[in-house]
């Protein structure tokens, strides 16, 4: 009798799955990701030789660290931060650097009006430990004002404005700047 409902079980699941409307392929195939994504994963960053230097902050002992890579070609504001997302690359993990950026889907959007530049957060960010979400916001913050195209950062999550942890520990909708996490920013 259990054998006669497993299999038909079995049976009804493979129905059901045959019918779902997804079309089969004899060989597999490469998915490129939508333009413009900060959902995708971005691959693992790995060391690239270039004439120009994107500037990332990653954390290093409960600080802000800015670090150089060289790149080809200067990155979209999109592609930055999505280089940001994909965490430090081996060099730099053996140097200790971390991010507090927990993953590649913390981020959903970017846009400049101006020199302001607004950043679309999920709400995988804003479920970050305290300690984590201030260095998880400073780390966007000190990335996006290494670019000479953006002045200031605000943050917002589904289209609403965010009040955003300072170094300071207090809250804020207004415009961030480096100043708001200044005592966090490793010396060299």
């Amino acid at each position: 009798m259990i054998r006669r409902m497993t299999a038909a079980a079995t049976l009804a699941g493979v129905a059901a799955l045959a019918g779902c409307g997804i079309p089969t392929e004899e060989t597999p195939r490469v998915l490129e990701p939508s333009a413009g994504s900060l959902r995708s994963t971005p691959a693992a960053p790995s060391a690239v030789s270039g004439p120009l230097v994107e500037g990332l902050c990653l954390v290093k002992e409960g600080k802000l660290v800015r670090v150089e890579r060289r790149v080809t070609s200067t990155p979209s504001i999109e592609a930055q931060l999505g280089h940001l997302l994909a965490g430090p690359t081996q060099e730099e993990s053996d140097a200790g650097m971390t991010s507090a950026l927990g993953g590649t889907n913390v981020i959903a959007a970017v846009r400049l009006n101006g020199a302001h530049a607004v950043v679309d957060v999920t709400d995988r960010l804003e479920r970050a430990s305290r300690s984590d979400e201030v260095l998880a916001y400073g780390q966007i913050v000190c990335t996006l004002l290494t670019r000479s195209d953006v002045t200031t950062v605000s943050f917002t999550q589904q289209g609403q404005r965010l009040g955003i942890p300072r170094a300071d520990g207090l809250l804020s909708e207004d415009p961030l700047t480096m100043a708001d996490y200044d005592t966090l920013i490793a010396t060299p």
